[in-house]
């Protein structure tokens, strides 16, 4: 398992991820965010929406991976969209995830 992924394991443990439209809806919204990921087989609906939102909140929003390597990263099944709360597992695992091949999109 690549280094970013394992990133969100720790901060799924740490209770320092959120999951689920609504909730992290709400959390960037709050600007509780520090960073959003989004599965790069989410919908174009999907992925516009969080685009948009992220983008007037000014939060970084990386699309990659796929629903299934995300929900099992942090144990759970398929996700589509996390974020991340705590600016140290946002920084380590955006740095992790700017180096490899299965993300698409950093912003």
């Amino acid at each position: 398992m690549n280094k970013a992924l394992s990133g969100l394991g720790l901060a799924m443990r740490a209770g320092k991820l959120l999951t689920g439209d609504e909730i992290v809806y709400k959390a960037i919204r709050s600007s509780e965010a520090k960073l959003v990921i989004l599965a790069k087989d989410a919908s174009m609906n999907t992925q516009k929406k969080f685009r948009d939102k992220c983008g007037s909140y000014k939060i970084p929003l990386l699309i990659g991976f796929d629903r299934e390597s995300l929900g099992s990263s942090i144990g759970k099944p398929e996700r589509v969209v996390l974020a991340v709360t705590d600016q140290g597992f946002a920084k380590l695992i955006m740095k992790h995830a700017g180096i490899m091949s299965e993300v698409e999109y950093i912003e």
